[in-house]
């Protein structure tokens, strides 16, 4: 068991593109379908393997692009320090007075520690200023608990 990190940051009406975030239905629309819907389908299926956006579903970061792993750890403690390194490096720009406090941020930290070693995985998210959002993940791989199917994008 592994655990690998990831960061997205960007303007908050991109992550809000919530199309872009689910992998697509595993059923293209029927035959007769409207031509937009058509498009939007093929759309979605070739963006989502490759777009830098957050999936909805965490476990969705092992199918992306090997580039976007910003660390990869044996050990929970090593990627929740990471996490608290992230943390440390955007709390003066998070929207929210109340989550740079630096106890919140700590339990945090630790928090995510304890779920690591139990193999599950660690998503937050972050208003930042301009409004921007900040997303931090981390998922245990060989193999996910929550989809053991994804392949490892690194090992």
């Amino acid at each position: 068991m592994h655990h690998h990190g990831y960061l997205w940051t960007g303007p908050k009406a991109s992550f809000d593109n919530e199309a872009l975030r689910r992998p697509p239905h595993p059923e293209p629309p029927p035959a007769g379908s409207k031509p937009e819907l058509n498009q939007r389908y093929r759309e979605v299926a070739a963006e989502f393997p490759t777009v830098d956006l957050p999936p909805l579903e965490t476990a969705y970061w092992l199918i992306k692009p090997r580039s976007l792993v910003r660390g990869t750890w044996d050990e929970a403690k090593e990627a929740a320090s990471w996490l608290g390194e992230q943390l440390a490096e955007y709390a003066l720009r998070f929207a929210s007075e109340a989550e740079r406090d630096t106890t919140h941020l700590a339990r945090l930290v630790n928090s995510a520690a304890e779920r690591l070693e139990s193999g599950a995985d660690i998503s937050l998210g972050f208003y930042l200023e301009r409004p921007s959002y900040l997303s931090l993940a981390l998922l245990t791989c060989s193999p996910n608990r929550s989809k053991p199917e994804l392949p490892c994008p690194v090992r």
